[in-house]
């Protein structure tokens, strides 16, 4: 069994999931289309033509899944809560219904000993809201933190921690860049504005949860990946320079305090739409930091690429998941490091970290899946590894709990450590959950902890 004794004694273990990807019920209690709604009903946008009308049903199911939960010995359960189910409409109205079911869910999670952990935002916009402007539009953040500030009052006698966004990089560069999310646009000026107005979206979501929360714990969610020259050429040299700037200084300087980098608004060329006291806010104080991790990049420069020219090879390691992304564990440890000596981060958790393998139901009915039981229990390894080096996680959520919609891949990549049989819903605790609940609970016993 991996050795975890490095960890903290408080150390948490949870799983991960989204609204879009795992609720389906999209048209129940009040709920209104998202830009994830009208861009999976696009012809040509998602594999399979898939969409998340269904998904895993976890709107009826939550029950079930919160059961799941509890067999894994899980001690925390981070979801996202949908914006378009809260404030469907660019009206403003709170739709209390919508509210209802998140309630439900804390009350469930609670009674189960698993402490809720939600995020505001994991990329479904309201389309009302897309209709008027989207993230390139100042006003979107002002409504998201109308927004926060509702959920926040309904829940923040119940609920510690907070996650503002999920990975806004995604929203910003793969939304309005590249295309290939929601909503789907190849503009460099709208991301960069999209960028900065995501920025400001969490900063007045800081400061609404405050006000209506007054004990809540809060952070944000960034998707970073260690950065490495193809070369020693100079050329690959730089590209590695703008590459990082891209994925992960970006994204982090600016809420940590640094602003945002000079080299890279150089190189985007874009007027930033700040206005005074913009960058107060967005480097807000945090009370934690979330890191999802998945692989590191391998950069080449691509002197006639648009900005910012740079071009991803693939890792040099033979074993890769089926998305198909590099197995490479100690990138992990070297993020975990980085965040907390470069940038002094005291308390990061693992906020997302999985794989997707071409799962089957054998006949015995069990769902083998060695790969991923080894993947979780090497970048745990990596996590003691850095909690060895005085990096610490507070904590690890495994992406997911459940197989679900894997956004413009549709429903062909599997990620659960639960199997889920989409015409039937049937869920089946795969060995790599078992696994998972293996080292929970031998860690839980060896740290002296009880629950």
């Amino acid at each position: 069994m991996t050795d975890l004794s490095a960890l903290p004694a408080d150390f948490l273990f949870g799983a991960a999931t989204a609204a879009y990807q795992i609720e389906g019920a999209v048209d129940a209690d009040g709920r209104a289309p998202s830009i994830w709604d009208t861009f999976s009903h696009t012809p040509g946008r998602v594999a399979g033509g898939d969409t998340g009308d269904t998904a895993c049903d976890h709107y009826r199911r939550w029950p079930e899944d919160v059961a799941l939960m509890g067999s894994l010995g899980l001690d925390a359960y981070r979801f996202s809560i949908a914006w378009p189910r809260v404030v469907p409409l660019a009206d403003g109205r709170v739709n209390q219904a919508g509210l209802d079911f998140y309630d439900r869910l804390v009350d469930g999670l609670l009674a189960a000993g698993i402490e809720p952990f939600p995020t505001l935002y994991h990329w479904d916009l309201p389309q009302a809201q897309q209709d008027r402007g989207g993230w390139p539009v100042r006003s979107t953040a002002e409504r998201f933190a109308e927004y926060a500030a509702a959920v926040g009052e309904r829940l923040g006698d119940r609920v510690t921690h907070w996650a503002t966004l999920n990975e806004p990089l995604c929203s910003a560069w793969i939304g309005h860049l590249e295309g290939t999310m929601a909503p789907g646009l190849t503009d460099l000026t709208a991301a960069v504005r999209a960028s900065c107005h995501l920025h400001l979206a969490h900063g007045l979501a800081v400061r609404a949860l405050r006000a209506t929360a007054p004990g809540a714990r809060i952070g944000i969610v960034n998707n970073l990946s260690p950065i490495e020259p193809a070369t020693d050429a100079p050329a690959d040299l730089a590209a590695a320079v703008r590459a990082d700037g891209h994925v992960n200084r970006w994204w982090l300087d600016p809420v940590l305090g640094r602003g945002y980098p000079a080299d890279m608004r150089a190189e985007y060329g874009v007027d930033l739409p700040l206005r005074d006291g913009d960058l107060e806010l967005i480097a807000a104080p945090l009370d934690w930091l979330g890191l999802n991790y998945y692989f590191r990049q391998i950069v080449a420069d691509d002197p006639h690429g648009p900005a910012p020219r740079f071009r991803q090879l693939p890792g040099p390691n033979p074993r890769h998941t089926a998305m198909p992304w590099e197995v490479h564990a100690p990138g992990l440890e070297e993020l975990l490091v980085r965040l907390a000596h470069d940038y002094g981060v005291r308390r990061i958790f693992v906020t997302e970290n999985g794989s997707a393998y071409p799962d089957t139901v054998a006949p015995d009915g069990a769902v083998h899946d060695p790969e991923r039981a080894d993947y979780l229990q090497e970048h745990l390894a990596a996590c003691a590894r850095a909690a060895a080096r005085g990096a610490a996680p507070a904590g690890y959520f495994a992406w997911s709990l459940l197989d679900n919609f894997e956004w413009a891949y549709g429903y062909d990549k599997r990620f659960g450590l639960v199997h889920v049989d989409y015409p039937t819903q049937r869920r089946t605790v795969k060995t790599s959950g078992r696994r998972y609940a293996e080292l929970i609970a031998t860690r839980r016993t060896g740290a002296g902890r009880s629950g």
